[in-house]
């Protein structure tokens, strides 16, 4: 009798990171599948039915839950509400639940409700708990880091997808970074030395991929590409080779350390190969937080020139940055803004420094008594929230991080930066193919929703010199608006959001004020009169607040119910505190 399976993919909220507003433009629910589950399933005995239900593409049921002996699950720290959710689902309704990947792997000690951990990586931990589940005897937690040779790992099983659902395809190649940046976990999980799989392994995962119907763009997730350069100049050959042989049916992009830049014959294989984009690490261009983070090799060239020399080659450069490193100077807002519109990356993530746990940073942070909160959403850029002291004033730090999102993001500045990279891009050298259906459908969409949006003028404005001046890249210049309509829209929700924090604490003052005044001249001890004066506008406060909550877009909204929750609370002890008799002037915000 076989043991039914469910693998379960918890949501992913609305980040930058999630492209969420870029979807309908191109008819698809999610960004990107869940490739360590899909590569989890291909590890099951064959005596299991595994079904796959992706939270982002389709709805999670009580039946689902019901209908399996034994469900798993694979989650990011990002998505531990969506995981929560998944757990007390399972627990109402008795079906065991088994959770794994890099959320649990870190935090399982936080974590409530789960019947079995099987963390670190489940090459080596999966086979431990399948024989002690098939005995009768499973245990609550496995735990080995070991890390495992991943020429042994199996291709994952695209069968359980309808790969239409989905932007973007992932396969993994390697595993590790020889690098050891500060702020970053991947070290902790996965190591310094990267372990890479075979070219004809790899090259066998793209024929899987292919054979499932699905065309596009195909992210390599490896921590970075480029970590075992001698290995992966073996395999770019192999996968010029293979998509020569398929007329190039995947266009692909990766995440790469900045030394990329000084090699020119990898640029060259990755772009006969089909890569027409990576992210890159950036941070910061003040040296002295890249050395204090550990970060060095960022600190070896002029990196606008790398971003230049990767560029001219033919890869768009993304970029990550960040703000709220001990050695930030005190203009570093401006010098993000200056840097990223100089360097022509349009994909700009800019977040706020995070200790995550198990980092060199959390741990040093921890020794300095500096955490203040020992658990992050893991979104760190618009989580405004620090989970730790920083070394410039918390509020300072916040606003300016507000200012750059405000600035690098408006219309007139993102639409100027697609112009310099689209002056700066050498024309991509893969084969040239046809416009596919979702492209044109993205065309179509945006042609008619951008051109009459809050940013239509600036948007009408970049086609135009794109037309007028590189027709050529018209393609990449829609795709570039399309994302640019993402990142404008987050953008405004975010800042939404943290206008609602600070509206919040004019109400605080405003009430305080209010309050004090309206007592004056009335006897302490008339406390009936007291409360019922002050209830009143507590009610007031507490409706104006929840009125500007509604405004926000409800994707937002669960970052600013923590707002809500609280103030209720806050006014309260106000009111406790004119009844003790304690309340002092404080001047109402203009």
């Amino acid at each position: 009798m076989s043991t039914k399976v469910l693998l379960v993919y918890p949501e992913m909220p609305v980040t930058y990171w999630s492209f969420r507003y870029t979807l309908p433009f191109i008819g698809k629910k999610a960004s990107i599948p869940p490739i360590g589950l899909l590569t989890v399933a291909a590890m099951l005995p064959g005596d299991f039915d595994v079904k796959l239900i992706d939270m982002n593409t389709s709805k999670l049921t009580d039946n689902d839950i019901l209908s399996s002996d034994i469900v798993f699950t694979s989650s990011m720290l990002v998505q531990k509400r969506s995981h929560e959710k998944v757990v007390e689902l399972c627990n109402r309704l008795h079906r065991p639940i088994v959770a794994g990947g890099p959320y649990p792997t870190s935090s399982y000690e936080q974590i409530s409700g789960v019947d079995h951990f099987v963390l670190n990586e489940a090459e080596v931990t999966l086979p431990q708990f399948l024989n002690d589940y098939k005995a009768g005897c499973a245990k609550h937690i496995y735990l080995n880091e070991t890390k495992p040779d991943i020429t042994e790992t199996p291709a994952p099983r695209f069968d359980l997808l309808d790969t239409k659902q989905y932007a973007i395809m992932a396969l993994q190649y390697s595993r590790g970074c020889p690098f050891s940046c500060e702020f970053c976990d991947i070290v902790s999980m996965f190591g310094h030395v990267p372990r890479t799989k075979t070219p004809a392994q790899f090259v066998e995962e793209m024929d899987g991929l292919y054979r499932s119907g699905y065309r596009g763009s195909l992210f390599i997730v490896d921590d970075n590409f480029i970590g075992n350069k001698k290995n992966v100049k073996e395999l770019l050959p192999a996968i010029s080779e293979w998509q020569k042989k398929w007329r190039f049916p995947f266009t692909l992009f990766t995440e790469a350390s900045v030394n990329l830049s000084e090699d020119s014959e990898l640029m060259d294989m990755m772009v006969t190969a089909g890569f027409n984009m990576v992210f890159l690490g950036i941070e910061t261009p003040v040296k002295e937080s890249l050395v204090e983070t550990h970060k060095l090799q960022n600190t070896k060239s002029d990196l606008l020139k790398c971003i230049s020399a990767i560029q001219k080659k033919g890869m768009e450069v993304t970029g990550g940055f960040i703000i709220g490193f001990d050695n930030d100077p005190e203009d570093i807002f401006e010098r993000q803004v200056h840097f990223i519109q100089q360097s022509g990356i349009p994909a700009a993530m800019v977040g706020l420094l995070t200790a995550l746990p198990n980092t060199q940073l959390y741990k040093r942070l921890k020794s300095e008594n500096r955490l203040i909160d020992l658990f992050t959403s893991g979104n760190n850029t618009h989580d405004l929230r620090l989970n730790f002291v920083p070394k410039m004033n918390t509020k300072k730090l916040v606003d300016g991080y507000k200012h750059v999102l405000s600035e690098i993001y408006k219309p007139g500045k993102y639409f100027h930066r697609c112009i310099t990279l689209l002056k700066t891009l050498t024309a991509h050298r893969g084969a040239k193919r046809r416009i596919r259906l979702p492209e044109l459908r993205a065309l179509f969409m945006s042609l008619t929703c951008q051109t009459f949006s809050f940013y239509g003028l600036h948007y009408i404005k970049f086609i135009g010199k794109v037309l007028v001046t590189r027709p050529a890249s018209f393609q990449l210049a829609i795709t570039l608006a399309v994302k640019g309509h993402h990142f404008m829209k987050i953008t405004r929700e975010t800042l939404a959001v943290a206008n609602l924090g600070a509206y919040k604490e004019k109400l605080l003052d405003a009430f305080r004020q209010i309050v004090k005044e309206k007592f004056e001249g009335i006897s302490a001890s008339d406390l009936t009169e007291i409360m019922k004066i002050a209830g009143t506008y507590k009610d007031q406060s507490i409706t104006d607040l929840k009125r500007e909550y509604n405004r926000i877009h409800h994707d937002f909204q669960p970052y600013a119910e923590e707002l809500l929750q609280n103030f209720e609370q806050m006014i309260d002890e106000i009111l406790i505190e004119l009844s003790a008799g304690n309340l002092q002037p404080i001047r109402i915000p203009s």
